[in-house]
Protein backbone atom coordinates (compact mmCIF):
# COMPACT_ATOMS: atom_id res chain seq x y z
CA UNK A 1 0.00 0.00 0.00
CA UNK A 2 1.58 3.24 -1.16
CA UNK A 3 1.48 6.17 1.20
CA UNK A 4 2.58 9.76 0.83
CA UNK A 5 2.99 11.34 4.22
CA UNK A 6 2.70 15.11 4.24
CA UNK A 7 3.50 17.51 7.04
CA UNK A 8 4.16 21.18 7.65
CA UNK A 9 0.81 22.82 7.08
CA UNK A 10 -0.64 25.34 9.47
CA UNK A 11 -1.84 28.88 9.91
CA UNK A 12 0.28 31.91 9.13
CA UNK A 13 -0.19 35.61 8.63
CA UNK A 14 0.12 37.17 5.21
CA UNK A 15 3.75 37.59 4.27
CA UNK A 16 4.81 34.61 6.32
CA UNK A 17 6.37 31.32 5.32
CA UNK A 18 5.72 27.62 5.68
CA UNK A 19 7.54 24.52 4.51
CA UNK A 20 5.67 21.40 3.54
CA UNK A 21 7.27 17.98 3.47
CA UNK A 22 6.27 14.81 1.67
CA UNK A 23 7.79 11.38 2.14
CA UNK A 24 6.41 8.55 0.03
CA UNK A 25 6.57 4.95 1.15
CA UNK A 26 8.30 2.17 -0.71
CA UNK A 27 10.13 2.88 -3.93
CA UNK A 28 7.70 5.48 -5.23
CA UNK A 29 10.20 8.29 -4.72
CA UNK A 30 12.78 6.78 -7.06
CA UNK A 31 12.91 8.17 -10.59
CA UNK A 32 9.42 9.58 -10.46
CA UNK A 33 7.69 12.92 -10.59
CA UNK A 34 6.66 14.48 -7.31
CA UNK A 35 4.21 17.34 -7.28
CA UNK A 36 2.29 19.65 -5.04
CA UNK A 37 -1.33 20.37 -5.85
CA UNK A 38 -3.64 22.63 -3.92
CA UNK A 39 -7.38 23.03 -3.69
CA UNK A 40 -9.18 25.91 -2.08
CA UNK A 41 -12.81 25.56 -0.98
CA UNK A 42 -15.12 25.80 -3.96
CA UNK A 43 -12.21 25.99 -6.38
CA UNK A 44 -10.65 23.55 -8.81
CA UNK A 45 -7.39 21.85 -8.02
CA UNK A 46 -4.28 23.71 -9.08
CA UNK A 47 -0.90 22.10 -9.67
CA UNK A 48 1.60 24.50 -8.17
CA UNK A 49 4.96 22.74 -8.50
CA UNK A 50 6.54 19.56 -9.81
CA UNK A 51 9.98 18.02 -9.72
CA UNK A 52 11.67 14.92 -11.06
CA UNK A 53 13.53 13.00 -8.37
CA UNK A 54 16.35 12.34 -10.82
CA UNK A 55 18.10 15.11 -12.71
CA UNK A 56 15.80 17.82 -13.95
CA UNK A 57 14.46 21.30 -13.40
CA UNK A 58 11.35 21.98 -11.36
CA UNK A 59 8.23 23.58 -12.78
CA UNK A 60 5.99 26.13 -11.12
CA UNK A 61 2.58 27.57 -11.71
CA UNK A 62 2.64 31.28 -12.53
CA UNK A 63 0.67 31.96 -9.37
CA UNK A 64 3.53 30.82 -7.13
CA UNK A 65 6.60 31.49 -9.29
CA UNK A 66 9.18 33.39 -7.31
CA UNK A 67 7.49 32.67 -3.98
CA UNK A 68 7.42 28.87 -3.74
CA UNK A 69 10.35 26.51 -4.13
CA UNK A 70 10.07 22.77 -4.58
CA UNK A 71 13.14 20.78 -3.61
CA UNK A 72 14.16 17.23 -2.88
CA UNK A 73 16.41 15.36 -0.51
CA UNK A 74 17.31 12.10 -2.17
CA UNK A 75 18.98 10.73 0.96
CA UNK A 76 15.77 11.24 2.92
CA UNK A 77 13.55 10.52 -0.10
CA UNK A 78 11.58 13.58 0.79
CA UNK A 79 10.21 16.44 -1.28
CA UNK A 80 9.67 19.89 0.17
CA UNK A 81 7.63 22.93 -0.78
CA UNK A 82 9.02 26.11 0.71
CA UNK A 83 6.34 28.76 0.60
CA UNK A 84 7.34 32.38 1.14
CA UNK A 85 5.41 35.63 0.95
CA UNK A 86 2.20 33.75 1.57
CA UNK A 87 -1.04 35.50 0.77
CA UNK A 88 -4.66 34.75 1.68
CA UNK A 89 -5.18 33.41 -1.86
CA UNK A 90 -2.70 30.66 -1.00
CA UNK A 91 -5.14 29.26 1.56
CA UNK A 92 -5.93 25.72 0.48
CA UNK A 93 -5.48 22.06 1.16
CA UNK A 94 -2.10 21.10 -0.23
CA UNK A 95 -1.60 17.61 -1.59
CA UNK A 96 1.59 15.78 -2.40
CA UNK A 97 1.40 13.42 -5.35
CA UNK A 98 3.65 11.06 -7.26
CA UNK A 99 3.72 9.27 -10.59
CA UNK A 100 5.97 8.32 -13.46
CA UNK A 101 6.82 11.15 -15.81
CA UNK A 102 7.15 11.31 -19.57
CA UNK A 103 10.32 9.45 -20.56
CA UNK A 104 12.88 11.58 -22.33
CA UNK A 105 14.95 10.41 -25.28
CA UNK A 106 18.26 10.75 -23.48
CA UNK A 107 17.11 9.47 -20.12
CA UNK A 108 15.16 10.80 -17.21
CA UNK A 109 11.62 12.02 -17.35
CA UNK A 110 9.70 15.21 -17.88
CA UNK A 111 7.43 16.20 -15.04
CA UNK A 112 4.66 18.58 -15.93
CA UNK A 113 2.17 20.38 -13.73
CA UNK A 114 -0.15 17.41 -13.67
CA UNK A 115 -3.43 16.86 -11.89
CA UNK A 116 -3.59 13.17 -12.77
CA UNK A 117 -0.96 11.69 -10.50
CA UNK A 118 -1.34 8.03 -9.64
CA UNK A 119 -0.50 8.38 -5.95
CA UNK A 120 -1.81 11.06 -3.60
CA UNK A 121 -1.32 12.05 0.00
CA UNK A 122 -4.11 12.95 2.39
CA UNK A 123 -3.38 16.65 2.23
CA UNK A 124 -2.23 19.26 4.69
CA UNK A 125 -4.11 22.49 5.33
CA UNK A 126 -2.47 25.86 4.79
CA UNK A 127 -4.35 28.90 6.05
CA UNK A 128 -3.12 32.44 5.45
CA UNK A 129 -4.87 35.33 7.15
Amino acid sequence: HVQLVESGGGSVQAGGSLRLSCTPSGSIYNDNCMGWIRQAPGMEREAVAAIYTGLGRPLYADSVLGRFTISKDNARKTVYLQMNSLQPDDTAMYYCAADAGIPLLHGGSFCGLSLTYKYWGQGTQVTVS
